[in-house]
């Protein structure tokens, strides 16, 4: 009898790992860089190559640092927002541009539009995967003492905007 009730048990718990998994967004995977100081880079700038953008830059103050790259279609859903955001003026947007083509992504921002402050070049990746980037379009919520305060995975909208970002600018002081 208990050698077809281990199995049955054993399966019984399989199934319910799966349901509870089947409701999960599979966009919201959790960042082991939460209430983190941002990991460290200094990478050169995509639009001027001698100069540097470093974890320095995005400190200080609450900022956005935005993983994008001219082959994600993500990137390119959610431009029209950034370039609307940036014009907010709510806080200051920082481009990663991720394993991409620097001339490309130049070409990029000139044709659609810069929102960023500036945008880091990680031609190889390597900084990406510090912050343990899976993709892209990616998008981290840096408080003004450094730390990650969120994570979001793919296109922003406005929606997605004031559900999960507002509250967190409303706690930081950033927003009324």
């Amino acid at each position: 009898m208990s050698r077809f009730l281990i199995p049955l048990l054993i399966f019984a718990s399989l199934i319910a790992v799966f349901v509870v998994g089947l409701g999960r967004d599979p966009s919201e995977l959790p960042s082991p860089l939460l209430e983190k100081p941002a990991p460290q880079f200094d990478l050169p700038s995509l639009l001027d190559p001698e100069q540097r953008v470093t974890t320095q830059d995005i400190s200080g103050e609450v900022s956005l640092v935005n993983v994008w790259a001219t082959w994600c279609v993500g990137c390119r859903q959610e431009h029209n927002f950034l370039l609307q955001l940036s014009k907010a003026d709510v806080l200051p947007i920082y481009g990663l541009n991720w394993r991409d083509n620097g001339p490309e992504a130049r070409r990029w921002l000139q044709q659609l539009g810069d929102p960023y402050v500036a945008t880091a070049y990680d031609q190889d990746g390597r900084v990406g995967i510090d912050w343990g980037v899976y993709g892209a379009p990616e998008t981290f919520l840096i408080g003004a003492d450094g730390t990650v305060l969120y994570k979001h995975l793919g296109p922003l909208s406005w929606g997605l905007w004031e559900e999960n970002f507002v509250p967190l600018l409303k706690a930081q002081g950033q927003l009324q």
